[in-house]
């Protein structure tokens, strides 16, 4: 639980590059995502302002991640909450928190930045991943039931593969084997069909079905 594997950060980065390309980068800085989803009258003065503001914040939250400046991260990521809550900008910026967090081994921290995101009313795959990650914790934690809980809504079909993988690996870990069995089967089938570029996924996905027994 150190750092994103690499598809999950693919994903992420997949997310920041669209919002790059269609919102407001400010001062040149990369990642310095503005703009959230305009509604059908499009922005207002005000709402390009408050976007122009949570992407400067974001932009520094980012260096400040950057320099592994967690203190920093933190009190950014909490100032776009508190300003900003709405935006993108901020979404992005409180998932950047919790994975300082991890990284910093603060895993309470981490998990408290994620259920905000679950709860919030960020772009939806965003919030997939979110889950994905806090039932992670959850399972290191041996909280089963809660992990379960949490991956209980469907997912975007990009994370289907994902869920039911660590799905399998919650109720291996009640000694549900069947259970997990079937949560391998569905998570490797899911990986087919999303034809994902991630063979070394796949392979691992066969090697639990294999200890279980197969199919």
């Amino acid at each position: 639980m150190a750092a994103y594997d690499l598809e999950e950060q693919e994903q992420l980065s997949a997310i920041k590059a669209w919002w790059e390309k269609n919102g407001n980068i400010v001062g040149g800085i990369v990642l310095a995502v503005a703009v959230a989803v305009a509604g059908v009258q499009g922005w207002r003065w005000y709402d390009n302002k408050q976007a122009v503001e949570a992407g400067a914040i974001y932009g520094a939250l980012a260096q400040a991640a950057e320099a592994k400046d967690g203190g920093k991260v933190a009190v950014l990521a909490d100032e776009l909450i508190k300003k900003h809550a709405s935006t993108t900008a901020a979404a992005l910026g409180v998932m950047q928190a919790a994975q300082t967090a991890i990284e910093a081994g603060d895993s309470k921290a981490a998990r408290g930045r994620y259920e905000w995101l679950v709860a919030s009313k960020a772009d939806p795959l965003l919030i997939d991943l979110a889950r994905l990650r806090l039932a992670a914790l959850q399972l290191d934690a041996k909280e089963f039931d809660a992990a379960l809980a949490t991956l209980q809504a469907a997912p975007d079909a990009g994370f289907a593969a994902r869920y039911a993988d660590l799905r399998g690996d919650i109720l291996f870990a009640q000694g549900k084997k069947d259970d997990a069995r079937a949560a391998y089967r569905l998570a490797l089938d899911a990986a087919k069909a999303s034809d994902t570029r991630n063979p070394a996924f796949r392979g691992m996905l066969q090697t639990k079905l294999d200890a279980l027994g197969g199919a």
